[in-house]
């Protein structure tokens, strides 16, 4: 791994809280991600299930983790199952973790062999009443390939029909959603590496530069700072291309008198950072774009001034939204005839703001996280309000990401370069 060895508690944490919540006799297992081919002989790069990392951070495939804090052998209440290494496919592959190693990065002592697990498995499922097992329920989820935690879920049920069975997933719906102070730290590392990036960008883009050499210096910035890489496919998308919100093409130039919208993020120690910035190609904002640009930053503020602890993602967005009316008129997108004649489900701003304003945070870049729940202590959300005009050929984002505390909120990328003054005297130099 690129990144620093993290703090095993992270995990120990994790671990505790998920225990907390089994029921009496009951055992929980998790397994990683298929290796998944791409074309040929070749696999896509492996990436570990988020919820075994979240639990373990170990990032290996053909990892299991069992958790039965009733087993009647203290030893075994928590088993980490790795594959064993094996000389000749290192020699391949590279090396494959020895049990202390996996011990070191995920606080588990009792590290067991894939190859002997079933027999270890079976008494320990015979002693249990309840099986918690694990799939993917993030809301957005859109997949129908049948991964291995659906293939061994149906396994399960065959050989143990008559047991009980409960979905990991709803727990971990729960506790994923907030974020220890040791995970926060980890994210924390991420938008610090993010914002080196963004720095180094604003000295970087001029008229003439090309979007995809834009990407290369995000990633050049990431992997010096060892980041794992992108959190996600960065967006560098100037002109009339910021309009389309997963633009990833990246590959037009920039021209003179143009925006570029950036939308990226490092990912380190598996934790992801989410930031959108918005500049001038020329380094210096038009009297309209700034306009817009301001208006924008407003509602970025007010959002941000209303994440806290007891309202829900729908009520937040709500308000958002009827700010951005205001604001809409103001700088003459929106009339009073059109709010006048917007319905609940088609309300007139929505023609220039057609996003959510808030996502959850974490391990995912759309992390796991309630929309209709009151937000809590604990969260870390995005905010990325932005304004689209076709009509201008113009796309505005802004996004920093927030960690809700008890009485408001702390914006984790406050240190990074936002307002139109700040921008500007960054790309002068």
């Amino acid at each position: 791994m690129k990144y620093l060895p993290l703090n095993p508690e992270i995990f120990i944490q994790n671990r505790k809280r998920f225990v907390e919540r089994m029921e009496k006799k009951s055992i929980a297992i998790f397994n990683s991600n298929d290796e998944l081919p791409s074309n040929g002989d070749s696999l896509h790069k492996f990436k570990q299930n988020s919820d075994l990392i979240w639990l373990t951070g170990i990032e290996q495939e053909e990892t299991m983790l069992v958790l039965f804090p009733d087993n009647p052998d203290p030893k075994y209440r928590e088993v980490l199952v790795l594959v064993r290494p094996n000389e000749l496919k290192e020699k391949w592959d590279g090396h494959r973790l020895r049990a202390k190693e996996a011990t070191e990065i995920s606080g588990i002592q009792t590290i067991v062999w894939l190859d002997t697990i079933e027999g270890i498995l079976q008494p320990w499922i015979h002693a249990a009443e309840t099986i918690y097992l694990n799939t993917n329920e993030n809301d957005r989820k859109a997949n129908w390939v049948p991964v291995r935690d659906y293939r061994y879920a149906e396994m399960m049920k065959q050989r143990f029909p008559l047991h009980n069975y409960k979905r990991s997933a709803k727990i971990l719906k729960d506790l994923r959603a907030i974020k220890t102070a040791l995970e926060v730290e980890v994210m924390q590392k991420a938008m610090d590496i993010t914002d080196v990036a963004f720095r180094r960008l604003l000295t970087f883009i001029k008229p003439g530069v090309m979007e995809y050499e834009i990407e290369a210096e995000i990633m050049h910035s990431f992997l010096s700072q060892r980041a794992t890489g992108q959190a996600y496919s960065s967006i560098v998308a100037s002109g009339d291309r910021a309009r389309t919100l997963h633009y990833v093409e990246n590959s037009r130039e920039c021209k003179d008198g143009e925006l570029i919208l950036m939308d990226f993020g490092a990912e380190y120690g598996n934790y992801c950072a989410d930031l959108t910035r918005t500049v001038p190609v020329n380094g210096k904002f038009s009297r309209r774009q700034k306009t817009v640009y301001n208006a924008c930053l407003h509602l970025h503020k007010y959002a941000a001034s209303i994440l806290k602890p007891g309202i829900s993602i729908i009520d937040y967005t709500e308000k958002v939204g009827d700010e951005a009316t205001v604001v809409f008129q103001k700088i003459g997108l929106l009339k009073k005839s059109d709010i006048k004649n917007e319905s609940a489900d088609s309300r007139a701003y929505r023609k220039y703001l057609y996003h959510g304003i808030s996502h959850h945070l974490g391990i995912d870049v759309h992390d796991l996280g309630t929309r209709t729940e009151p937000i809590k202590a604990g969260m870390v959300f995005t905010v990325e309000p932005g304004i689209y005009i076709e009509e201008e050929q113009m796309g505005i984002r802004i996004e920093n990401n927030f960690w809700v505390t008890k009485n408001g909120n702390k914006d984790l990328m406050k240190n990074i370069p936002i307002t139109v003054e700040d921008i500007e005297a960054f790309m002068k130099k």
